[in-house]
Protein backbone atom coordinates (compact mmCIF):
# COMPACT_ATOMS: atom_id res chain seq x y z
CA UNK A 1 0.00 0.00 0.00
CA UNK A 2 1.60 3.31 -1.13
CA UNK A 3 1.36 6.27 1.41
CA UNK A 4 -1.72 8.15 1.62
CA UNK A 5 -3.49 5.89 0.27
CA UNK A 6 -5.76 3.36 2.39
CA UNK A 7 -7.88 0.40 1.75
CA UNK A 8 -11.98 0.82 1.92
CA UNK A 9 -13.26 1.85 5.38
CA UNK A 10 -14.99 -1.67 7.01
CA UNK A 11 -18.61 -1.70 7.40
CA UNK A 12 -20.70 -2.33 10.59
CA UNK A 13 -23.12 -4.62 9.79
CA UNK A 14 -26.13 -4.75 12.90
CA UNK A 15 -28.59 -7.00 11.10
CA UNK A 16 -29.10 -10.05 9.36
CA UNK A 17 -30.74 -8.23 7.11
CA UNK A 18 -27.78 -5.96 6.65
CA UNK A 19 -25.59 -9.20 6.02
CA UNK A 20 -27.55 -10.76 3.12
CA UNK A 21 -27.79 -6.96 0.98
CA UNK A 22 -23.54 -6.36 1.61
CA UNK A 23 -22.88 -10.07 0.04
CA UNK A 24 -25.60 -9.12 -2.85
CA UNK A 25 -24.56 -5.79 -3.28
CA UNK A 26 -21.12 -7.94 -4.07
CA UNK A 27 -18.87 -6.36 -0.88
CA UNK A 28 -15.48 -7.95 -0.12
CA UNK A 29 -16.06 -10.26 3.53
CA UNK A 30 -12.88 -8.32 4.38
CA UNK A 31 -14.83 -5.16 4.55
CA UNK A 32 -17.37 -6.59 7.00
CA UNK A 33 -17.63 -6.17 10.85
CA UNK A 34 -20.39 -8.73 12.11
CA UNK A 35 -21.05 -7.04 15.21
CA UNK A 36 -23.54 -9.34 17.69
CA UNK A 37 -25.11 -11.27 15.57
CA UNK A 38 -26.93 -14.54 15.57
CA UNK A 39 -25.36 -16.54 12.92
CA UNK A 40 -26.51 -19.89 14.59
CA UNK A 41 -28.57 -20.96 11.37
CA UNK A 42 -27.14 -18.47 9.17
CA UNK A 43 -25.93 -20.23 5.55
CA UNK A 44 -24.87 -17.87 3.47
CA UNK A 45 -21.21 -17.55 4.29
CA UNK A 46 -21.03 -21.67 4.28
CA UNK A 47 -19.61 -22.07 0.83
CA UNK A 48 -17.28 -18.95 0.37
CA UNK A 49 -13.95 -19.50 0.67
CA UNK A 50 -12.69 -15.58 0.06
CA UNK A 51 -13.38 -14.82 3.86
CA UNK A 52 -9.67 -13.37 4.77
CA UNK A 53 -9.87 -10.53 7.25
CA UNK A 54 -13.62 -11.05 7.88
CA UNK A 55 -14.26 -9.71 11.14
CA UNK A 56 -16.60 -11.14 13.45
CA UNK A 57 -17.48 -9.63 16.55
CA UNK A 58 -19.38 -11.22 19.38
CA UNK A 59 -22.52 -12.84 18.85
CA UNK A 60 -23.30 -16.94 18.47
CA UNK A 61 -22.18 -19.34 16.14
CA UNK A 62 -22.91 -22.88 15.15
CA UNK A 63 -19.56 -25.09 15.39
CA UNK A 64 -19.76 -25.73 11.87
CA UNK A 65 -19.85 -21.99 10.40
CA UNK A 66 -17.49 -21.14 13.50
CA UNK A 67 -14.92 -23.67 12.14
CA UNK A 68 -15.45 -22.53 8.89
CA UNK A 69 -14.70 -18.92 9.26
CA UNK A 70 -11.81 -19.48 11.36
CA UNK A 71 -10.77 -22.06 8.27
CA UNK A 72 -11.02 -19.46 6.07
CA UNK A 73 -8.72 -16.82 7.77
CA UNK A 74 -11.76 -14.90 9.08
CA UNK A 75 -11.65 -12.80 12.83
CA UNK A 76 -13.57 -13.89 15.43
CA UNK A 77 -13.64 -11.59 18.80
CA UNK A 78 -15.33 -14.19 21.12
CA UNK A 79 -17.31 -13.28 24.09
CA UNK A 80 -16.15 -13.86 27.41
CA UNK A 81 -18.54 -16.61 29.46
CA UNK A 82 -17.52 -14.83 32.80
CA UNK A 83 -19.15 -11.67 31.07
CA UNK A 84 -22.31 -12.61 30.77
CA UNK A 85 -24.36 -10.43 32.08
CA UNK A 86 -23.24 -8.08 28.79
CA UNK A 87 -22.55 -8.05 25.46
CA UNK A 88 -19.42 -6.56 24.81
CA UNK A 89 -19.97 -6.15 20.76
CA UNK A 90 -23.55 -4.51 21.10
CA UNK A 91 -25.14 -2.64 18.66
CA UNK A 92 -27.67 -0.61 20.29
CA UNK A 93 -27.80 0.98 23.49
CA UNK A 94 -29.26 -0.35 26.71
CA UNK A 95 -33.10 -0.02 27.88
CA UNK A 96 -34.11 -0.25 31.73
CA UNK A 97 -36.13 -3.42 31.52
CA UNK A 98 -32.82 -5.12 29.92
CA UNK A 99 -30.22 -3.51 32.66
CA UNK A 100 -33.01 -4.67 35.41
CA UNK A 101 -33.84 -8.09 33.85
CA UNK A 102 -34.52 -10.60 36.89
CA UNK A 103 -35.56 -7.87 39.35
CA UNK A 104 -38.09 -10.04 40.99
CA UNK A 105 -35.15 -11.79 42.55
CA UNK A 106 -33.55 -8.89 44.10
CA UNK A 107 -31.14 -6.05 42.33
CA UNK A 108 -28.07 -8.35 42.93
CA UNK A 109 -29.93 -10.65 40.74
CA UNK A 110 -29.90 -8.20 37.49
CA UNK A 111 -27.35 -7.93 34.18
CA UNK A 112 -26.77 -4.24 35.56
CA UNK A 113 -25.34 -5.80 39.05
CA UNK A 114 -23.50 -8.41 37.53
CA UNK A 115 -22.46 -6.34 35.12
CA UNK A 116 -20.67 -3.85 38.17
CA UNK A 117 -19.70 -7.14 39.80
CA UNK A 118 -17.56 -8.26 37.32
CA UNK A 119 -16.31 -4.93 36.68
CA UNK A 120 -15.15 -4.80 40.13
CA UNK A 121 -13.62 -7.95 40.21
CA UNK A 122 -11.41 -6.93 36.73
CA UNK A 123 -10.12 -4.36 38.95
CA UNK A 124 -9.17 -6.62 42.07
CA UNK A 125 -7.94 -9.25 39.58
CA UNK A 126 -6.39 -7.62 35.98
CA UNK A 127 -7.30 -9.31 33.24
CA UNK A 128 -6.18 -7.99 29.50
CA UNK A 129 -8.60 -9.78 28.19
CA UNK A 130 -11.74 -8.63 30.32
CA UNK A 131 -10.12 -4.99 29.62
CA UNK A 132 -10.09 -5.31 25.77
CA UNK A 133 -13.65 -6.16 26.40
CA UNK A 134 -14.89 -3.66 28.48
CA UNK A 135 -13.02 -1.50 25.90
CA UNK A 136 -14.35 -2.87 22.70
CA UNK A 137 -18.08 -2.73 24.71
CA UNK A 138 -17.58 1.28 25.42
CA UNK A 139 -16.49 1.87 21.71
CA UNK A 140 -19.79 -0.22 20.67
CA UNK A 141 -21.69 2.27 23.29
CA UNK A 142 -20.40 5.34 21.80
CA UNK A 143 -21.15 4.10 17.98
CA UNK A 144 -24.50 3.35 19.01
CA UNK A 145 -24.92 6.77 21.33
CA UNK A 146 -24.20 8.56 18.11
CA UNK A 147 -27.15 7.01 16.12
CA UNK A 148 -29.49 7.50 19.16
CA UNK A 149 -28.79 11.23 19.08
CA UNK A 150 -28.18 11.59 15.23
CA UNK A 151 -30.26 14.84 13.78
CA UNK A 152 -31.38 16.10 17.86
CA UNK A 153 -31.16 19.07 19.35
CA UNK A 154 -29.48 17.57 22.44
CA UNK A 155 -29.92 19.20 26.11
CA UNK A 156 -27.70 17.87 28.87
CA UNK A 157 -29.35 18.31 32.02
CA UNK A 158 -26.51 18.12 34.98
CA UNK A 159 -27.15 17.42 38.87
CA UNK A 160 -26.73 16.25 42.32
CA UNK A 161 -27.45 12.36 42.34
CA UNK A 162 -28.36 12.24 46.14
CA UNK A 163 -31.81 15.07 45.75
CA UNK A 164 -34.32 12.57 46.60
CA UNK A 165 -37.55 12.14 45.14
CA UNK A 166 -40.69 13.53 46.63
CA UNK A 167 -38.73 16.86 47.21
CA UNK A 168 -38.96 20.02 45.54
CA UNK A 169 -36.16 20.21 44.14
CA UNK A 170 -36.87 16.65 42.28
CA UNK A 171 -40.10 18.49 41.50
CA UNK A 172 -38.16 21.30 39.67
CA UNK A 173 -35.87 19.19 37.89
CA UNK A 174 -38.92 16.95 36.47
CA UNK A 175 -40.06 20.19 35.19
CA UNK A 176 -37.26 21.18 33.21
CA UNK A 177 -37.22 18.28 31.81
CA UNK A 178 -40.93 18.12 31.43
CA UNK A 179 -40.36 21.48 29.22
CA UNK A 180 -37.38 20.71 27.36
CA UNK A 181 -38.91 17.92 26.09
CA UNK A 182 -42.49 19.31 25.06
CA UNK A 183 -40.07 22.01 22.62
CA UNK A 184 -38.34 18.94 20.94
CA UNK A 185 -35.30 18.63 22.65
CA UNK A 186 -34.06 15.19 23.46
CA UNK A 187 -32.89 15.57 26.99
CA UNK A 188 -29.73 13.69 28.37
CA UNK A 189 -28.26 13.34 31.57
CA UNK A 190 -25.67 11.36 33.19
CA UNK A 191 -28.48 8.66 33.66
CA UNK A 192 -28.19 8.20 37.42
CA UNK A 193 -30.53 9.07 39.98
CA UNK A 194 -31.23 12.40 42.02
CA UNK A 195 -31.76 15.16 39.72
CA UNK A 196 -30.72 12.89 36.42
CA UNK A 197 -33.53 10.89 37.22
CA UNK A 198 -35.76 14.16 37.82
CA UNK A 199 -35.28 15.31 34.48
CA UNK A 200 -35.31 12.01 32.49
CA UNK A 201 -38.52 10.95 34.15
CA UNK A 202 -39.76 14.63 33.14
CA UNK A 203 -38.93 14.38 29.63
CA UNK A 204 -40.54 11.46 29.26
CA UNK A 205 -43.86 12.47 30.20
CA UNK A 206 -46.07 13.33 27.50
CA UNK A 207 -48.41 15.67 29.71
CA UNK A 208 -48.30 17.62 33.06
CA UNK A 209 -50.98 15.51 34.71
CA UNK A 210 -48.75 12.42 33.58
CA UNK A 211 -45.75 14.04 34.87
CA UNK A 212 -48.09 14.98 38.51
CA UNK A 213 -48.94 10.88 38.67
CA UNK A 214 -45.28 9.83 38.20
CA UNK A 215 -44.09 12.04 40.58
CA UNK A 216 -46.50 10.95 43.34
CA UNK A 217 -45.58 7.28 42.62
CA UNK A 218 -41.82 7.63 42.47
CA UNK A 219 -42.27 9.69 46.10
CA UNK A 220 -43.06 6.24 47.65
CA UNK A 221 -39.56 5.28 47.53
CA UNK A 222 -37.76 8.38 48.22
CA UNK A 223 -34.23 7.25 47.65
CA UNK A 224 -32.01 4.21 46.54
CA UNK A 225 -29.75 4.51 49.60
CA UNK A 226 -31.78 1.40 51.22
CA UNK A 227 -32.63 -1.10 48.65
CA UNK A 228 -31.90 -0.01 44.72
CA UNK A 229 -34.32 -3.23 43.68
CA UNK A 230 -37.22 -1.16 45.33
CA UNK A 231 -36.02 2.01 43.99
CA UNK A 232 -35.95 0.88 40.62
CA UNK A 233 -39.04 -1.30 40.80
CA UNK A 234 -41.21 1.73 42.04
CA UNK A 235 -39.37 3.49 39.00
CA UNK A 236 -41.02 1.07 36.97
CA UNK A 237 -44.14 1.65 37.98
CA UNK A 238 -44.28 5.43 37.34
CA UNK A 239 -42.23 4.63 34.01
CA UNK A 240 -45.90 2.94 32.93
CA UNK A 241 -47.48 5.32 33.61
CA UNK A 242 -45.74 7.43 31.10
CA UNK A 243 -45.40 4.99 28.29
CA UNK A 244 -47.56 6.13 25.20
CA UNK A 245 -47.31 4.60 21.89
CA UNK A 246 -45.72 7.59 20.45
CA UNK A 247 -42.80 7.11 22.95
CA UNK A 248 -40.37 4.97 21.03
CA UNK A 249 -36.67 5.41 20.41
CA UNK A 250 -38.04 6.65 16.79
CA UNK A 251 -38.60 9.82 18.90
CA UNK A 252 -37.11 9.53 21.44
CA UNK A 253 -37.34 12.54 24.49
CA UNK A 254 -35.08 10.84 27.37
CA UNK A 255 -31.66 9.54 27.03
CA UNK A 256 -29.31 8.79 30.00
CA UNK A 257 -25.27 7.82 29.67
CA UNK A 258 -24.33 6.84 33.63
CA UNK A 259 -21.67 4.56 34.39
CA UNK A 260 -20.23 1.21 35.94
CA UNK A 261 -17.43 3.55 37.24
CA UNK A 262 -19.83 4.48 39.96
CA UNK A 263 -21.18 1.41 41.06
CA UNK A 264 -23.44 3.18 43.88
CA UNK A 265 -25.56 5.24 41.24
CA UNK A 266 -27.74 2.83 39.53
CA UNK A 267 -29.36 3.64 36.99
CA UNK A 268 -32.15 5.23 36.50
CA UNK A 269 -35.76 3.87 34.65
CA UNK A 270 -36.44 6.44 32.39
CA UNK A 271 -34.35 6.78 29.66
CA UNK A 272 -35.28 5.61 26.22
CA UNK A 273 -32.06 4.91 25.40
CA UNK A 274 -29.03 3.84 28.13
CA UNK A 275 -25.37 4.45 27.28
CA UNK A 276 -23.70 2.68 29.97
CA UNK A 277 -20.13 2.77 30.15
CA UNK A 278 -17.28 1.68 32.06
CA UNK A 279 -15.45 4.30 31.58
CA UNK A 280 -16.17 7.14 33.28
CA UNK A 281 -13.98 9.36 31.30
CA UNK A 282 -15.54 8.34 28.03
CA UNK A 283 -19.04 8.75 29.52
CA UNK A 284 -18.36 12.56 30.33
CA UNK A 285 -16.66 13.09 27.47
CA UNK A 286 -19.77 12.74 25.42
CA UNK A 287 -22.16 13.42 27.35
CA UNK A 288 -20.95 16.84 27.17
CA UNK A 289 -19.93 16.54 23.19
CA UNK A 290 -23.15 15.80 22.44
CA UNK A 291 -25.23 18.34 24.30
CA UNK A 292 -24.55 20.65 21.11
CA UNK A 293 -28.03 22.54 21.90
CA UNK A 294 -26.94 23.31 25.62
CA UNK A 295 -26.49 22.25 28.92
CA UNK A 296 -28.25 23.18 32.18
CA UNK A 297 -26.55 22.51 35.60
CA UNK A 298 -28.50 22.44 38.81
CA UNK A 299 -27.03 21.98 42.38
CA UNK A 300 -24.74 19.12 42.79
CA UNK A 301 -21.48 18.29 44.68
CA UNK A 302 -18.04 17.23 43.43
CA UNK A 303 -18.80 15.40 40.18
CA UNK A 304 -21.70 18.19 39.24
CA UNK A 305 -18.39 20.38 39.61
CA UNK A 306 -15.91 18.54 37.70
CA UNK A 307 -18.72 18.71 34.73
CA UNK A 308 -18.83 22.09 35.02
CA UNK A 309 -14.94 22.77 34.55
CA UNK A 310 -14.97 19.93 31.87
CA UNK A 311 -17.13 21.74 30.10
CA UNK A 312 -15.25 25.13 30.29
CA UNK A 313 -12.52 23.68 29.41
CA UNK A 314 -14.09 22.71 25.97
CA UNK A 315 -15.45 26.26 25.92
CA UNK A 316 -12.51 28.07 26.62
CA UNK A 317 -10.11 26.68 24.07
CA UNK A 318 -12.97 26.43 21.45
CA UNK A 319 -12.50 28.24 17.94
CA UNK A 320 -15.95 27.91 17.19
CA UNK A 321 -19.06 29.16 19.55
CA UNK A 322 -19.71 26.71 21.98
CA UNK A 323 -23.51 25.73 23.16
CA UNK A 324 -24.45 27.67 26.03
CA UNK A 325 -23.86 26.67 29.84
CA UNK A 326 -26.79 27.74 32.20
CA UNK A 327 -26.53 27.36 35.96
CA UNK A 328 -29.17 27.11 38.53
CA UNK A 329 -29.29 28.78 41.68
CA UNK A 330 -27.53 31.70 42.54
CA UNK A 331 -26.75 31.00 46.27
CA UNK A 332 -25.44 27.52 45.33
CA UNK A 333 -22.95 28.15 42.91
CA UNK A 334 -21.69 31.69 44.07
CA UNK A 335 -21.91 31.21 48.07
CA UNK A 336 -21.95 27.28 48.64
CA UNK A 337 -19.67 26.41 45.84
CA UNK A 338 -18.46 29.71 44.14
CA UNK A 339 -18.02 28.26 40.95
CA UNK A 340 -19.20 31.30 39.33
CA UNK A 341 -16.91 33.63 40.04
CA UNK A 342 -14.51 31.06 38.40
CA UNK A 343 -16.25 30.51 35.38
CA UNK A 344 -16.98 34.07 34.84
CA UNK A 345 -12.93 34.78 35.20
CA UNK A 346 -12.08 32.29 32.60
CA UNK A 347 -14.54 33.47 30.07
CA UNK A 348 -13.39 37.13 29.99
CA UNK A 349 -13.02 37.89 26.16
CA UNK A 350 -13.25 34.31 25.28
CA UNK A 351 -15.96 33.22 23.25
CA UNK A 352 -17.64 31.60 25.95
CA UNK A 353 -18.26 34.83 27.55
CA UNK A 354 -21.67 35.35 25.74
CA UNK A 355 -22.65 31.48 26.14
CA UNK A 356 -22.27 31.53 30.40
CA UNK A 357 -25.68 32.11 32.72
CA UNK A 358 -26.51 32.17 36.21
CA UNK A 359 -30.00 31.89 37.03
CA UNK A 360 -32.02 31.27 40.03
CA UNK A 361 -34.90 28.98 38.91
CA UNK A 362 -35.47 25.98 36.23
CA UNK A 363 -38.08 27.78 34.60
CA UNK A 364 -35.61 30.59 34.29
CA UNK A 365 -33.24 28.45 32.36
CA UNK A 366 -35.22 26.90 30.08
CA UNK A 367 -36.61 29.77 29.11
CA UNK A 368 -32.98 31.27 28.48
CA UNK A 369 -32.08 27.87 26.15
CA UNK A 370 -35.79 28.20 24.26
CA UNK A 371 -34.64 31.63 23.86
CA UNK A 372 -31.57 30.88 21.81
Amino acid sequence: MTRGHYPPPGVEIESIEELDAALADGLAPARLRLQDLDLTDYHGLDRRTDLDELVVLGGTLSPALDAHLRAHGAIIFPNDPDAAPIRPYRARLYTADELYADLAAGYPATPDALAYGWYRNGLRHPDVFSALLQAIHDDSISDALAEFVRNRQVIGVMGGHAVARGTEAYADAARLGFNLGERGFLVTTGGGPGAMEAANLGALARSADDLTRALAVVADVPSFADDIGAWAACGLRARDLLATPDATPTDPRSLGIPTWFYGHEPPNVFAQGIAKYFSNAIREDWLLAHSQAGIVVLPGAAGTVQEVFQFATRAYYADTTPPPLVLVDEQHWREKLPVWQLISALASDRLMASRIALVDTVDDAAALLLAR
